[in-house]
C-alpha cells in the first residue's frame, strides 16, 4: 500500500506541474505544443538522472525511485496528451508540425534520457 501512495502522490505533483508548464507554454493561437513538448522533454532528463541514481552504487531506495521516477515523472510527462496533440495537427493537414513535431520528442527525448544517466556516471 505505502507504494501505492508514494506514486499517487509523485504522479499528482508531476501532473499539477505539466498542467502549470502546458498553461503558460502551449500556445493557441498557432497550436504548437511548447509546454507538452518541454514536459516530455524535461521528464526524459529527470527520469534518466533519477533511474542513473538508482542504479549508482544504489543512490537511491525502491521508495524513491517509485515516487520520482515511476510517481512523479510518469504523471509530469504525457504520452496521451502527445498523440492527441498529433492527431490535431494530422486532422488540420499539417503534416510538417506532425513530423517535425513527433521526429523532436522521440530523438530529443532519448538524448535527455541518455543525457541524465551520463551526468550521473
Amino acid at each position: 500500500m505505502k507504494h501505492i501512495l508514494l506514486v499517487f502522490l509523485g504522479g499528482g505533483f508531476g501532473s499539477v506541474l505539466r498542467y502549470v508548464i502546458g498553461k503558460y507554454l502551449n500556445s493557441p493561437s498557432n497550436g504548437i505544443p511548447y509546454g507538452t513538448f518541454a514536459a516530455n522533454i524535461l521528464g526524459s532528463l529527470l527520469i534518466g538522472i533519477i533511474l542513473g541514481l538508482a542504479a549508482k552504487n544504489n543512490s537511491l531506495t525502491q521508495s524513491q525511485t517509485l515516487l520520482l521516477a515511476t510517481g512523479f515523472c510518469g504523471g509530469f510527462t504525457t504520452f496521451s496528451t502527445f498523440a492527441y496533440e498529433n492527431h490535431v495537427f494530422l486532422k488540420a493537414g499539417d503534416f510538417t508540425s506532425f513530423a517535425v513535431y513527433t521526429m523532436a520528442s522521440f530523438i530529443i527525448g532519448f538524448l535527455a534520457v541518455f543525457l541524465g544517466m551520463f551526468l550521473v556516471k
